[in-house]
């Protein structure tokens, strides 16, 4: 699929005034129009809808860190190395691709015969049917883009939004971009069409495979953890409460790095945590709930 284009990484910028850490102010990010990353036409019937996608969102999990030469501080350099050949350096320019089918056994494929059996991309979205959204299980789910309007599109772009919410339906279909034959989904999301990014049937590992011992459920068990749940609901989906607390930490150290302090470890250890059966951890974790705390320490359920 298409790589996110610079604005989404500039716009997804906190605001104003905004801090990561005590000693890290990020200076004010100017919004910017959003600029597409591809465009593709919606077919369904005798219907086509020309639109253009933009990427979702921006993945802040990881920071990202260079290898450097100790001894100078240079940023290091990849080669490919060939063991066969006396660990011979190999340009880029001297290599094939092969598929292993079998230990330390290849099949080699020229630059011209992998792109013979490439899909093709027609940036056409062909829509296959229309089922009920909420039939579609998340485990399903690689990746998202928004949907908007290209030229001459806008009409057709409002009645099959419009459609889909009155229906409760999605629009599930195929994409062909970068030699990939993607399953996708069309929804609406706030006025708008997103298109989902969909892993096939058999790229999906069944839950079978999760090997869990059998047991039952206690009642007076299930009584206490339905509680808890209910002490700690929210009608709400507020992901904005919510920050990635490490990475921040790791901004941080970075930015006093940059600033030419020393770095220690202020990251306290758990030095152990108590011990409780399932019964006395409900409990606790009830009992801090009531008070509106999250309790005194950490539990651990034996």
């Amino acid at each position: 699929m298409p790589r996110p284009p610079a604005w989404t990484r500039r716009a997804s910028k906190p605001s104003v005034g905004h801090t990561l850490a005590p000693h890290v102010f990020l200076p004010p990010v100017a919004a910017m129009p959003p600029r597409s990353i591809a465009n593709a036409t919606i077919s369904f019937g005798l219907v086509s809808v020309p639109v253009n996608l933009y990427s979702s969102a921006e993945s802040k999990t990881s920071v990202s860190f260079n290898m450097l030469h100790k001894k100078c501080g240079g940023r290091l350099k990849q080669q490919y190395i060939c063991p066969k050949d006396n660990n011979e350096v190999v340009d880029r320019a001297e290599t094939v691709k092969g598929y292993e089918f079998a230990k330390d056994q290849y099949v080699v494929f020229s630059a011209e015969e992998i792109k013979a059996v490439e899909e093709k991309a027609t940036n056409m979205i062909d829509v296959i049917e229309f089922i009920p959204l909420a039939q579609v299980q998340r485990e399903y789910l690689e990746k998202v883009y928004y949907l908007g309007p290209d030229k001459g599109g806008d009409r057709a772009y409002r009645l099959l939004c419009e459609a889909l919410m009155q229906t409760g339906r999605a629009a599930l279909g195929q994409y062909a971009a970068r030699g990939k034959q993607n399953l996708i989904l069309i929804r609406p999301v706030n006025g708008i069409l997103a298109m989902e990014v969909l892993h096939y049937a058999d790229e999906v590992r069944s839950t079978n495979e999760v090997p869990v011992p059998e047991g039952e459920v206690k009642a007076l068990e299930l009584q206490l953890a339905k509680q808890l749940i209910e002490a700690a609901s929210n009608d709400a989906f507020e992901p904005s409460k919510y920050r990635d607390t490490v990475r921040d930490r790791v901004m941080e150290t970075i930015q006093r790095k940059v600033d030419g302090q020393d770095i220690t470890s202020d990251v306290q250890t758990d030095g152990g945590s108590k011990v409780l059966d399932l019964m006395e951890a409900l409990k606790a974790s009830l009992a801090g709930m009531q008070k509106g705390g999250e309790g005194e320490a950490k539990v651990k359920v034996s």
